[in-house]
């Protein structure tokens, strides 16, 4: 309890930090810059590949909160970290300045912004929306137009500013391909008549249960998959939408009508983590996320002594990974108090 430790981030990552930390004995603060912890997962509805409901997580997040150990501020952003004395000066926007033995950034993510992909026409055709905004629909538990009425036929976009150079992102979010499927399913689930198209580049179903969900999604719920990128999005004089897309399997143009246009936004680096590496100089990697020591060893470790990464602030991952990642950064950080290595 001689140790403080400020944690950065109130998702899935920084509440699991939080409490590894806490149970192990040391005093945490956790420090969130929104109103309410729990991060992206509180928006969302089912959970891949099993679709359990969300809930069940941020109850065992939510959980961590009680711990004796651990103080919780919300509404309260980090500006910089100043080393001082073997220890970090945590300074934030409104609530004065903190000293740390050690600090961990879980700033997490931020969806990419789909109006910069004009071409899609977000933010210009009302029926064009992202997943986050379709999994508000499911929590409500009804999908709808713009006009009110449930879609005949829904298209899904995948690798919507991911993987793309124009968008300046080499990476791969790792989690869109899965979340299209699964929303695919429930789309099919909650309206058995509507159609269901994903437009895709290359499927990457890497977790367990994600090829199976994938297989499901096409036997028995006959989802359409068309390898190929829509190219352009227009709207028709009765407000349907108009795409063209190549099928690069077929090697032929396509062009259909639909009621409804899904787009899988990819992650970056928060804005909020993007200005503390700034601030604090911290290094950041070509993903343009926070760099860790060494790639396979120290993903933990940052280049500062006494300053750790813990969750999605270092490149795309789910909660699993998360949450793994989130419990290694606390052994780091017990290690490094400990023995001050």
């Amino acid at each position: 309890m001689d140790k403080h430790i400020v944690v950065i981030g109130g998702g899935v990552a920084g509440l699991e930090a939080s409490g590894r930390l806490g149970r192990m004995g040391f005093r945490v603060t956790l420090l969130e810059k929104d109103e309410n912890i729990g991060g992206h997962i509180t928006r969302w509805y089912q959970l891949f590949p099993d679709r359990r409901n969300s809930r069940e997580v941020t109850d065992y997040l939510a959980s961590i909160s009680d711990h004796k150990n651990i103080t919780i501020m919300t509404g309260t952003e980090v500006e910089s970290l100043a080393a001082e004395g073997g220890q970090y000066i945590v300074s934030t926007a409104d609530a004065g300045s903190l000293r740390a033995d050690a600090v961990v950034i879980a700033t997490g993510f931020d969806l990419f912004d789909a109006g910069r992909k004009e071409e899609y026409g977000y933010g210009i055709y009302e029926n064009v929306i992202t997943a986050a905004e379709l999994e508000a629909m499911f929590q409500k538990g009804r999908i709808v137009t713009a006009a009110g009425t449930p879609p005949k036929r829904v298209g899904i976009v995948h690798c919507v500013g991911s993987r793309d150079e124009k968008a300046g992102n080499y990476h791969c979010s790792k989690v869109c391909c899965v979340t299209a499927v699964k929303q695919a399913i429930e789309i099919r689930e909650m309206l058995p008549e509507t159609r269901v198209f994903c437009f895709y580049m290359d499927m990457r179903m890497f977790g367990p249960g994600y090829e199976e969900l994938y297989r499901e999604s096409q036997e028995k719920w006959n989802v359409n998959y068309i390898r190929g990128k829509v190219s352009e999005a227009g709207e028709t004089i009765d407000h349907r939408l108009s795409i063209k897309v190549e099928d690069t399997l077929a090697g032929r143009p396509m062009k259909m009508e639909i009621d409804l246009l899904v787009l899988m936004t990819g992650m970056e680096n928060s804005a909020s983590g993007s200005r503390l590496a700034r601030k604090s100089g911290l290094e950041l990697g070509d993903n343009r996320f926070f760099r860790g020591r060494d790639h396979h060893f120290a993903t933990n470790e940052s280049d500062h002594r006494g300053i750790f990464f813990a969750g999605s602030c270092i490149s795309p991952m789910n909660i699993t990974d998360s949450l793994s990642h989130a419990r290694a950064a606390a052994l780091e950080v017990s290690d490094y108090l400990e023995n001050k290595r």
